[in-house]
């Protein structure tokens, strides 16, 4: 039996930091959207445990594995597992791709010991704050540590360019920065420079984006340049340093992307979707 899965990546379409906890993690309110940039996840119950990772080098633990524990812990099955993911999603992007394996492998795992997916969503928020989330995708508002996830009608009527500088950034360090700033707020992007669709939950910014440059001065360069090549308005995506702009569709999208310097560490123009987990199909050959 192996378990065949394409986890998406997400945008946040905008995100406020509303206060800290008691033991420093910080409490936020954000509009998240999936978007049609997967990685691809491959698991079977083996002889031995074993990760092949094809793509960009995951450095510290990989979220797939604290997936699996969570469910072995849960469930008393402790059989090993054969994990192959395919990594096409950028890594410390802001774009939720660690999270996203972590949804998948939880997926994965629970159907393979025979598990309810329920427990996966009762796991999902001790493994990562994007983690519920990326259970299920689509169009939603998340509060708290980002384990509060509420849906909200649907939404289209346009897609994003998806641009990533050629530099990392660590979210532990850019929340830091933000509270040595003493709490900035980021640029609002006005309702009218939104597509249609969004504009009743304009102005939108993200409050992580001050203490992303101040970490990270490219960024403002980087900022400017795609603005003045697009001629829109450029947005962050999480705690950066992908950038992104909204397109009328995803062909639009994609010729938009296509502009972006050639020193990008990755671009793209994707749709939303509306499933953050899916089937994949076997890989021929």
């Amino acid at each position: 039996m192996v378990e065949r899965l394409l986890a998406a990546a997400k945008v946040n379409l905008g995100l406020e930091v509303v206060g800290t906890d008691g033991d420093g993690y910080h409490r936020i309110r954000s509009l998240v959207h999936t978007i049609g940039w997967r990685d691809r996840l491959e698991v079977e119950a083996a002889d031995e445990d074993r990760l092949v990772v094809d793509g960009p080098r995951i450095e510290g633990d990989n979220l797939v594995w604290d997936a699996v524990q969570a469910v072995r812990a849960a469930t008393g099955d402790r059989r090993p597992f054969d994990i192959r993911l395919e990594k096409l999603i950028p890594i410390a992007a802001g774009l939720g791709g660690g999270s996203a394996d972590a949804a998948a492998a939880l997926v994965a795992a629970c159907r393979i010991v025979g598990a309810p997916e329920t427990l996966a969503r009762r796991l999902a928020g001790g493994i990562g704050a994007d983690v519920p989330y990326l259970l299920s995708g689509g169009f939603a508002l998340m509060e708290g540590r980002g384990e509060q996830v509420a849906p909200l009608p649907a939404v289209g009527g346009f897609a994003v360019a998806v641009v990533v500088p050629p530099f990392t950034l660590s979210t532990p360090a850019v929340y830091q920065r933000w509270d040595r700033l003493d709490g900035p707020s980021g640029r609002d992007i006005p309702s009218g420079s939104l597509p249609p669709a969004l504009r009743p939950y304009g102005p939108l910014r993200n409050d992580l984006e001050p203490a992303a440059i101040d970490l990270e001065p490219m960024l403002t360069e980087w900022i400017g340049e795609l603005e003045a090549l697009w001629d829109r308005p450029v947005m962050m995506s999480g705690s950066g340093p992908s950038l992104f702009a909204y397109c009328l569709d995803a062909d639009e999208a994609a010729a938009v992307a296509a502009e972006a310097p050639a020193e990008a560490r990755a671009r793209a123009g994707v749709p939303l979707v509306r499933q953050a987990v899916v089937e994949a199909s076997p890989i021929d050959g």
